[in-house]
């Protein structure tokens, strides 16, 4: 498989924004990689699209042909691409685990969602690519509770976005509306993006 299996620190830092809220990647300045980093270099056009494509990919966690297969998907529907981009990558089922605070990182959204412990609509599903769409209700199986409620308790004031209902007593999120671009945790610019494919 060729997943990233480096240091996660490292993508955050090539890209000037913390991926994953986790105080190692949050914390302090954000420097280029390497003995060096960061000379005064001066980015390309090419170079700022690509940063720009780099921090979202990353944020999902998602290998470059995964992302094209996404990006194509969104110009086939109706209306904004980048808007419908936004839609399909914060639909991901690993994604929407990792917006309810159960779980901290997308890699631990993705093995969570990968050894079979989330169930959607009262079933198990282990698709970590898969597309929640309005009205699916998101549940875990009993015997992972325990470790969510600790993953819980460890990220304090944890905002989860509006287009999620989430009842933590029976650890339950149901989606009521589709995500919007503001969602998006960072600033992401969409039309740099699309550019870059063409």
């Amino acid at each position: 498989m060729g997943r990233y299996t480096g240091p996660k620190v490292r993508l955050s830092r090539r890209v000037g924004v913390p991926i994953a809220d986790v105080p190692k990647h949050t914390k302090g300045e954000l420097t280029i990689p390497g003995v060096h980093g960061y000379r005064g270099r001066r980015s390309t056009e090419y170079g700022i699209r690509l940063t720009e494509k780099q921090k979202l990919r990353f944020h999902y966690g998602m290998l470059e042909k995964q992302f094209r297969r996404f990006l194509g998907l969104a110009q086939k529907t109706k209306g904004n691409t980048g808007t419908a981009m936004v839609q399909l990558l914060e639909s991901r089922l690993d994604n929407v685990c990792r917006r309810i605070g159960v779980v901290r990182t997308i890699w631990s959204a993705r093995q969570l969602v990968g050894h079979g412990h989330v169930l959607v609509n009262g079933k198990k599903l282990d698709i970590s690519s898969y597309t929640i769409e309005p009205g699916q209700v998101i549940s875990f199986r009993e015997k992972c509770h325990k470790i969510l409620r600790e993953n819980m308790e460890s990220m304090p004031g944890h905002n989860v976005p509006a287009w999620l209902e989430w009842n933590p007593a029976k650890l339950e999120a149901k989606v009521i509306a589709l995500p919007k671009p503001e969602d998006v945790p960072f600033e992401v610019n969409m039309n740099l993006i699309i550019e870059f494919y063409r």
